[in-house]
């Protein structure tokens, strides 16, 4: 402030600098609410750069979404989803209270969109699930290195799927082996039996499976670093004589199996390749035979969460079950089970988070603050998915139509071998 100013003068300009002040407070105020508009007015709320809190002052807030400067807020409003994902990863918000709780909650309250059919037709063009296309995108997630999985997945099988907890109290390692065993059952695997794998990731049940119910696998990825590590185990644990991986994709599955199973590879192929992969069942399923398909689902149709679909998944669609009959009706195949395991899910997360939050020192030396705040966001996004009810996970067991030999019962799921 020039010294030649007068006292009245320099009074007039601190007023006016003042009043300016308030109006950019009072402005950033109104933004903040209508944030929470957009999100649906949960109870929460919003912690700005300058400490000043805006939300319902007569609710408990279940957390706080501390924003560290104007120019997240800005873009947080223009889109929501997206940029909460980029400012979390990068540090310019944050989360005061439980971080799944926070996004259950937010859940819960976002409302429904539906795209128009153009931006159907652009979406389906970003997720491109050509042979090329899959391969880069299944690099992008599954090739970043063993070792990072390996901190939080259950050992040795490193099952990066929804677990089975039938005891709520189950370890991770423990339920994940309850997932496989109820899966052989629903297949009622028998010894010399001749199964396909479409999409095996590390090869944890291809091993199972032939260790356990004496089947031989063959099974198929397109993720080189997991078909190395399954190749490795399969020397280990000497089953090679029962199980061959191979690092090609699930269009160019061929022979004859009495058995075809998919863990987790449904959601990563397209809408529009549903009926190419019952294509492919229907050409290597004998006539007595079974499969069984395990896919994160939907409700109704809609696609994958847009700042996860960009960063984490990309060309990920889950599907509702009505999208995923496309594999089953074109080829008269029978559907003779269908479970929702959603809350398995949620508890399966809920172990991977924390076992992740435990390691996250681990990685500083190979990733950096954004991916590992981004995936840390993303098992507890994922978690908060489930337990919203907005994420399924669907097992879908099927057969020929003309396949009489089928159990009397379900009984047959719990008490063979039920652990």
């Amino acid at each position: 402030m020039h010294s030649d100013m007068g006292p009245d003068q320099q009074k007039n300009i601190l007023s006016y600098q003042e009043g300016d002040a308030r109006l950019v407070e009072r402005l950033d105020e109104w933004l903040a609410k209508k944030l929470l508009r957009a999100i649906g007015t949960p109870p929460v709320t919003i912690k700005l750069w300058n400490n000043r809190e805006v939300g319902d002052p007569e609710i408990r807030p279940v957390a706080s979404i501390k924003i560290n400067n104007r120019t997240s807020l800005v873009t947080l409003l223009a889109n929501p989803v997206f940029y909460f994902g980029e400012h979390f990863s990068t540090g310019n918000v944050d989360i005061e209270g439980d971080l799944p709780g926070f996004l259950d909650t937010v859940y819960r309250h976002l409302p429904q969109k539906r795209g128009s059919p153009l931006s159907a037709v652009v979406d389906r063009i970003r997720a491109s699930n050509s042979l090329t296309g899959a391969r880069k995108n299944i690099h992008h997630h599954y090739d970043i290195g063993n070792e990072f999985y390996e901190k939080w997945l259950d050992l040795p099988a490193m099952q990066y799927t929804c677990a089975y907890f039938p005891d709520p109290a189950m370890s991770l390692e423990e339920a994940q082996n309850a997932k496989m065993h109820h899966i052989c059952r629903k297949l009622s695997l028998r010894p010399g039996q001749k199964v396909v794998e479409a999409g095996c990731g590390w090869g944890g049940l291809a091993r199972f499976m032939a260790r356990e119910y004496g089947v031989n696998v063959r099974a198929y990825n397109i993720s080189h670093e997991q078909i190395r590590y399954a190749k490795q185990k399969a020397q280990e644990e000497r089953l090679t004589d029962r199980v061959e991986f191979i690092e090609d994709d699930y269009r160019n599955i061929q022979g004859d199996y009495d058995v075809f199973v998919s863990v987790g590879m449904l959601e990563h192929i397209g809408i529009d390749n549903y009926r190419l992969l019952g294509a492919v069942i229907n050409n290597v399923l004998r006539e007595d035979g079974k499969g069984l398909i395990h896919t994160i689902g939907r409700n109704q149709p809609d696609k994958l969460n847009e700042w996860i679909e960009t960063r984490i998944f990309p060309g990920a669609r889950p599907p509702s079950l009505s999208q995923m009959m496309t594999v089953f009706e074109p080829y008269s195949f029978s559907v003779l089970d269908v479970e929702n395991l959603r809350l398995h899910y949620a508890r399966t997360l809920g172990h991977w988070l924390t076992r992740y939050e435990q390691s996250m020192h681990l990685f500083r030396d190979k990733y950096d603050d954004t991916f590992i705040r981004g995936w840390r966001l993303y098992l507890a996004g994922s978690q908060a998915a489930f337990t919203a009810g907005t994420m399924q996970l669907f097992q879908v067991l099927f057969t020929r139509p003309r396949n009489n030999k089928q159990p009397w019962s379900r009984s047959y799921l719990y008490n063979d071998r039920a652990n």
